[in-house]
């Protein structure tokens, strides 16, 4: 990307193929009949660490060089604790084993916030999956996904690209946490 394009873009931390598929039976399994949703397409599926937003394309540089810095990290521990909604989107609320991806989270806020690219939300980073999009509140109470124990060894810079169906998704750049 050259130049002073606006683009969109967040952070994610990546999830193993294996609990992508699982996931993915699961959406089809428990969500995918409710009326009026959207299940989130595999490709899709992740834990959003921070959402830039609309940004100038030639910062991503800097952002990267962000990601690169708290690569080092531990790859963190995931096991999904419940589904929850919000007006617009269904989740799955994962666990943060040792509080790693907390840590890693906010170590990425801070070099993000130090480029001007980021600020911090008022509230408390949660780890969590969104897997279903939908215009009005379906109130389902599946169960919970049967993924175990998951761990995270990869964090990404992303795009979104908004298109007629939905968001897509590519990756930029990517890290593999540990080192």
């Amino acid at each position: 990307m050259e130049g002073h394009e606006r683009i969109r873009l967040f952070v994610a931390l990546r999830l193993p193929a294996q609990t992508v598929e699982h996931l993915v039976a699961w959406q089809h399994a428990e969500l995918a009949g409710a009326a009026d949703v959207r299940v989130v397409p595999a490709g899709n599926l992740h834990v959003t660490v921070a959402f830039l937003g609309g940004t100038d394309s030639s910062e991503l540089a800097g952002i990267a060089a962000a990601v690169r810095a708290v690569g080092e990290s531990e790859p963190p521990g995931f096991e999904p604790v419940r589904y929850r909604e919000t007006r617009s989107v269904g989740m799955v609320v994962l666990s943060d084993e040792g509080n790693r991806a907390g840590r890693l989270a906010a170590r990425l806020f801070d070099r993000l916030e130090a480029l001007g690219v980021y600020e911090r939300e008022g509230r408390a980073w949660l780890p969590h999956v969104t897997v279903l999009r939908f215009r009005s509140r379906p109130r389902l109470t599946p169960p919970l996904p049967d993924l175990g124990r998951v761990v995270s060894s990869e964090m990404a810079v992303m795009i979104s690209r908004l298109r007629r169906s939905g968001a897509q998704y590519e990756v930029l750049e990517s890290v593999h946490l540990g080192g």
